[in-house]
């Protein structure tokens, strides 16, 4: 059956991909994100798993292809790795559930390992389905197709990447909203099971909507991979090379021409084209080790930056949803006007050098990110090192407060209500302190710990002076642009205060509460005691901060409160990341969309899905450099991290440009039809000589 002249099974393979893509790129987005803050993985150990997962991906299209090819067919193999997929997905659903191991109900796991193996089993499932069926499903939507629907393959191949980008799209921008979201069912955590459950569902959806069009497809039969014999020809030209290699054997032109004792010459020839192409794919994994960083550091980066933008809110891992938009409006661009200007100013864009400019660009991208992270290690806090100790002072007092830190390290002046920031000390030389209120002095003893940050709270009180110290556990910078913050009681009395619903407990005078987070905005803070409540709106908190709020007093049941910065909000706008994103999807238009094109077009026919298959490798093989690069590189700054990638990127951009030159462009239909000719008038040589043979044995 047809519509509009396609066979109707197209669009249910277009459907099963739109989901098949929504449920991989939904997952991969908070994927990062679930390593450091579910997990509690640091940002190296994040990086390095989401890498090698990635990576994992794009090495499993081989195993699939060599099952559908060999054994079980394209239909068979897409429906048996779509059940792994979906069971894998399941599982990392099921691995984010925080009350699975939280006995004791405080809103963290108490076997952190029982989520981890649950979520590296459904990861390798993932990989095993992704992977496996990638290489099939497209393959199959081409099978659909009959000789004389030349024009409708080629539409169907758009609507299929159309499909790809969608679905990547609109999950990327729904899975980050879900993830926001809070549930559980003791304790309120961030939502990875409906962020990883979503997309299983989807998966689930593209398996039965691919099952439904069963009676419809044209199911080819296996015919055997074409990669086994590819690798079988190469293996005996080498051993056969190796075997008479003494000087009494002949040399001949090619090292291949050695499988001419075992393979014909087609099949030689064909290799050959493919060996030439696969040759100049060696620098290409480079390209795609800073490519799938987007998903990873570029992530972590857009954690410590400033995500408002207005009317809303834009969570860290959405940024990724720049890549999709941007494709999706520059891929025609690119094609319609760039490409065309490019040919009439007269200059010769061939495909190699539009690859050799994409691996610029995504060079340059890099430098982007290196001078944005340079901007935000700016806002970053400093703690101490070991042997160091920070110091904060807090005046609580009604007059300024002199406080001088002995054996005459450093004199500060604190005015009242006023706080001074973070003072580094030699844990060593630090002998103690002394506070003095006009003449009114005081020694307070030493409580430090080191390597830790430490609040000194001081005031006045008729004719004594009263000195606390506060420990600050904090030892980073608030997580997921949440905001810490805590309370001083600064009245004479024993008050109750609560924020937004969190209750801080009862406060004795002078005393500290711990800190909590919350979210970014204006809360609602409440202090009360048996003769009053008061209440008033807190400042609006922005992504990341941390602060002490003292509470002073209560007039007119409004409270009266100062506030002091710990750490400063992340002041960095996330707008600032699209400048990067946008010189790396230009890269990922003129380098990947142009290398595919290429490799189909110096292809033989029959050998598209060698060259398919090696391109999926680069991308394997460029996840793999971003774990040696970031293992080995031991850069302790993010910002030299990306300049050592981009610098990297570049040696190997001029590395291609130079193999590039020397490459020699083939016509693969030219040299097919010229052996299709060679073996005509090889058969009529066989021919004539059987007919002569034929007539000496009659006379």
């Amino acid at each position: 059956p047809s519509c509009f002249g396609y066979p109707v099974s197209i669009f249910f393979i277009v459907i099963n991909e739109f989901c098949e893509r929504f449920s991989y790129y939904g997952m991969r987005a908070v994927l990062v994100l679930y390593f450091k803050y579910f997990l509690h993985w640091d940002d190296n150990l994040s990086t390095a798993i989401y890498h090698t997962f990635v990576a994992l991906c794009y090495l499993t299209p081989i195993l699939g292809a060599l099952i559908a090819d060999s054994w079980l067919g394209k239909f068979k193999t897409i429906v048996s790795l779509s059940i792994v997929y979906t069971i894998g997905q399941a599982v990392m659903s099921i691995s984010s559930i925080n009350d699975l191991t939280d006995a004791n109900r405080d809103g963290t796991p108490d076997h952190i390992a029982v989520h981890v193996v649950l979520s590296v089993i459904g990861l390798i499932l993932i990989a095993l389905g992704t992977g496996g069926i990638k290489p099939c499903v497209s393959a199959f939507g081409g099978d659909q197709f009959n000789d004389d629907q030349e024009k409708q393959r080629t539409r169907f191949f758009s609507i299929f990447y159309l499909s790809i980008n969608a679905g990547s799209l609109i999950s990327t921008i729904v899975t980050p909203i879900l993830r926001g979201q809070e549930c559980g069912i003791h304790s309120k955590q961030r939502c990875y099971p409906l962020a990883f459950g979503v997309p299983a569902a989807l998966m689930a959806v593209s398996l039965i909507v691919f099952i439904i069009g069963s009676g419809m497809y044209k199911k080819v039969q296996p015919q055997g991979n074409i990669m086994v014999a590819v690798s079988k020809c190469i293996g005996f030209a080498i051993k056969n090379r190796f075997r008479h290699r003494s000087k009494e054997f002949p040399k001949r032109e090619h090292w291949l021409d050695w499988a001419s004792d075992k393979y014909d010459k087609r099949l030689i020839a064909q290799t050959k084209m493919v060996l030439k192409v696969l040759f100049l794919y060696i620098p290409l994994p480079m390209f795609w080790a800073l490519f799938d960083q987007q998903g990873s550091r570029w992530t972590l980066q857009a954690t410590t930056m400033d995500g408002n933008f207005g009317a809303i809110q834009i969570q860290p891992d959405q940024m990724q949803t720049v890549n999709p938009i941007l494709i999706i409006i520059m891929v025609p661009v690119v094609d319609a006007v760039i490409y065309p200007l490019i040919k009439k100013c007269g200059i010769n864009f061939t495909p190699l050098r539009r690859i050799a400019v994409g691996m610029f660009l995504a060079s340059l991208a890099f430098v982007a990110a290196a001078l944005v992270q340079v901007q935000i290690d700016k806002t970053l806090p400093v703690f101490p090192a070991a042997g160091q100790t920070q110091i904060k002072v807090i005046n609580l007092g009604s007059v300024n407060a002199a406080v001088q830190f002995q054996p005459g390290l450093k004199n500060v002046t604190v005015e009242s209500h006023e706080a001074v920031n973070y003072m580094i000390f030699k844990t060593s030389e630090l002998n103690g302190v002394s506070v003095m209120f006009g003449s009114q002095a005081a020694n307070p003893g030493m409580d430090l710990i080191d390597g830790k940050r430490q609040t000194l709270a001081v005031k006045n009180v008729g004719a004594t002076i009263v000195a606390q110290w506060l420990h600050d556990n904090i030892t980073s910078k608030p997580e997921e642009g949440n905001n810490l913050i805590r309370f001083i009681n600064n009245m004479d009395q024993p008050i109750n205060v609560s924020m937004a619903g969190t209750h801080f407990g009862p406060l004795t005078s002078l005393s500290a509460s711990n800190y909590e987070a919350f979210s970014r905005g204006s809360k609602t803070i409440t202090a009360s005691a048996s003769s009053f409540s008061c209440e008033v709106s807190s400042m609006t908190f922005g992504f990341g901060s941390a602060y002490t709020i003292v509470i002073n007093g209560c007039s007119g049941n409004l409270l009266n409160t100062t506030y002091v910065e710990d750490i400063p909000p992340n002041t960095v706008h996330m707008a600032w990341q699209i400048p990067q994103y946008f010189i790396l999807t230009c890269a990922e238009v003129v380098f990947s969309v142009t290398g595919l094109e290429f490799s189909y077009s110096q292809a033989p026919s029959n050998m598209k899905s060698v060259l398919q298959a090696g391109w999926l490798l680069t991308v394997a093989v460029g996840n793999i450099i971003v774990l040696i690069v970031a293992g080995a590189s031991k850069l302790s700054e993010q910002w030299a991290e990306y300049v050592l990638f981009a610098a990297l990127l570049l040696v190997v951009c001029i590395i291609f440009a130079i193999m590039a030159y020397f490459y020699t462009y083939v016509d693969p239909n030219e040299i097919e039809a010229q052996l299709d000719e060679d073996e005509k008038k090889q058969a009529k040589k066989e021919n004539d000589l059987e007919k002569e043979v034929e007539a000496v044995s009659r006379m």
